[in-house]
């Protein structure tokens, strides 16, 4: 009898301890399940259109080229980049424009057959749209949008073949009543003449409630549903003040009235020395999936200290959508955004072959004729400066006489940093002949907040060289840049390949090189990493790291030569997430 009754006790303890698995997060993290971010790194502003069963995706590129990266899926989980809407000099002219202006808050919808993509190119030209028959390109020429005064355009589509224009404008007859005042606007727009009609008509002024002035009103998206035209948009700011409120009303042209219970999405209310924080959510878009579900995508940022230092800029997030009442609610059954969630109800995609979420490692060997869409070059180019095949299976930059601290088109090809914790590293071949002269590894953020590790001439001797930026001195036009650390390279090095590599955790960030591959040797260790961050350094891009070659201001006829580029991220969340897409 008593074992009988030790048997029915373990059983029901194994039911139990079942059923606590079955419903913990911890279960949770397989087929069912997917990681946030689904685009980590810097893929800020974040616009979705539904084609069918398939989705697409564009986000803000600033003053990188090629501009506006568009990505494809079939889950909202799995993304694969299928090109760059501006991928043409005469799409795009980034000249002499800071990292952090240019290409702002594209938006993309489709209609009877052509998608659109509306964006702002800032401090060159204002508002245009580019269409395309297909996604992945060719995209149109721009057509300027001149009557559109603002930024954050997006189009919508009526049911009675109308067409919308709603964004960010100025405060009424530009007259702000504090800072940060401004409005939503609506324009009509004749999308087969690709122009606007009529004058423009304030939506919104200041925010859902002006008499909090509210700041910063952007990022306006529009949808039809049951009857109501809800006009969503961002407040607060692109900071840890960043929100999503939402609006609805019967008529296009409004009178718009706001959800009671704004904003529907914030995590500004949180303590900033949570665990694993994600941060300043907001910029939201919607997408209905074909079968009914509602899905949101939005940027946020991970901080990795309390005083908001975040390194790789703002990402990509995906949250569930509820209707209450019929109102909109992103992420209705947490306080915290998750890092994972249920997937959408939708066939399972295959992983794209560039990673782009949790931990991975991913080596860029330059066999392709071109280079990958995710690769990234400063400004637009205007002559070619890079070579795939001399030699093959390598990139060879020239040595251009613009630097980092340079707002011109120079020789830099970079990737997105996507991890809080990881490394980039690479092989070159590289004589330099004087000292200004200089080829190796940066890890960018603004003209003003970069490092560049790298060979370069001293005293006569070939050295490995650590450069750190500094801001530019009263007047000056251009920064300058700081030697944190030399080592002059032995007889026995000199001549060789050099390998060199940065290691980045959190604020942290070492350097290493070396002559023999996987033979690191420190050349510096605990450099402020925070110096990277969009905290410290300002605008709205992340760090981007990649291959560098200069002559720094003088003519040269040199060339760098890499063999490869490899990347590593291991943030330490991904290992409590055991999802299995």
């Amino acid at each position: 009898m008593n074992l009988r009754t030790n048997i029915l006790q373990k059983a029901l303890l194994l039911v139990c301890c079942l059923f606590y698995l079955c419903n913990s997060p911890a279960f949770a993290q397989n087929g069912d399940t997917f990681q946030n971010p689904i685009l980590p790194g810097f893929y800020p502003d974040p616009s979705i259109t539904r084609v069918g069963d398939d989705y697409y995706m564009i986000h803000s590129s600033f003053s990188f080229f090629p501009g506006v990266p568009i990505f494809h899926s079939k889950d909202l989980v799995n993304w694969t980049q299928i090109g760059n809407i501006l991928d043409r000099p005469e799409q795009l002219d980034l000249d002499g424009l800071g990292a952090s202006r240019g290409i702002f808050a594209p938006a993309i919808s489709h209609h009877d057959g052509t998608f659109y993509m509306i964006s702002t190119l800032i401090d060159n030209g204002g508002n245009f749209v580019v269409t395309a028959t297909d996604p992945a390109g060719p995209w149109s020429n721009p057509t300027w949008l001149r009557e559109v005064s603002g930024i954050d355009p997006s189009i919508f589509f009526d049911e009675d073949g109308k067409a919308y224009i709603t964004y960010n404008s100025e405060a009424p007859d530009n007259k702000p009543l504090y800072d940060g005042h401004r409005t939503i606007r609506i324009i009509e727009f004749d999308y087969k003449n690709m122009k606007t009609v009529g004058s423009p008509k304030i939506l919104v002024n200041g925010g859902v409630d002006i008499s909090k002035k509210p700041v910063w009103i952007e990022g306006p998206h529009i949808y039809k549903k049951d009857g109501y035209y809800y006009l969503m948009a961002a407040e607060g700011g692109t900071s840890v003040n960043h929100s999503e409120v939402i609006l609805r009303s019967r008529d296009v042209m409004g009178e718009y009235v706001p959800y009671e219970n704004n904003p529907i999405l914030t995590q500004r209310h949180l303590p900033n020395d949570r665990k694993n924080p994600i941060s300043a959510t907001g910029h939201a878009d919607l997408v209905e999936t074909q079968n009914g579900e509602w899905w949101a995508i939005f940027l946020a940022t991970r901080p990795y200290d309390k005083e908001d230092h975040y390194n790789i800029g703002r990402e990509t997030f995906l949250a569930p959508v509820t209707w209450k009442d019929g109102w909109p609610i992103i992420n209705a059954d947490f306080e915290e955004v998750q890092y994972s969630y249920k997937r959408p109800n939708l066939p399972a995609a295959e992983k794209p072959k560039f990673p782009l979420s949790g931990n991975f490692v991913q080596q860029e060997d330059f066999k392709e004729g071109k280079l990958p869409f995710y690769w990234l070059l400063l400004r637009t180019p205007r002559a070619q400066w890079y070579s795939l095949s001399e030699p093959a299976g390598s990139l060879t930059l020239n040595l251009q006489s613009a630097t980092l601290s340079d707002k011109k088109n120079l020789s830099f090809v970079a990737r997105r940093q996507q991890h809080v914790t990881g490394s980039a590293s690479t092989k070159i071949s590289f004589k330099p002949t004087s000292a200004n002269e200089f080829a190796g590894i940066a890890a960018f953020q603004s003209e003003n907040n970069y490092y560049a590790l790298g060979k370069t001439m001293s005293n006569g001797k070939e050295v490995v060289q650590l450069l750190k930026s500094e801001k530019p001195a009263g007047g000056s036009a251009n920064g300058t840049t700081t030697v944190l650390a030399e080592k002059v390279l032995s007889r026995s090095e000199r001549g060789k390949p050099l390998y060199l590599k940065t290691e980045f955790d959190k604020g942290n960030i070492s350097f290493y090189y070396s002559t023999k591959e996987g033979d690191w040797k420190l050349l510096q260790d605990n450099v402020d990493g925070t110096f990277l961050s969009t905290r410290v350094s300002g605008g709205f891009v992340g760090t981007t790291l990649g291959m560098y070659a200069t002559s720094q201001g003088k003519p040269s006829k040199s060339k760098a030569t890499f063999d490869w580029f490899k990347y590593e991220g291991k943030d330490p969340i991904y290992d409590t997430l055991s999802t299995k897409k």
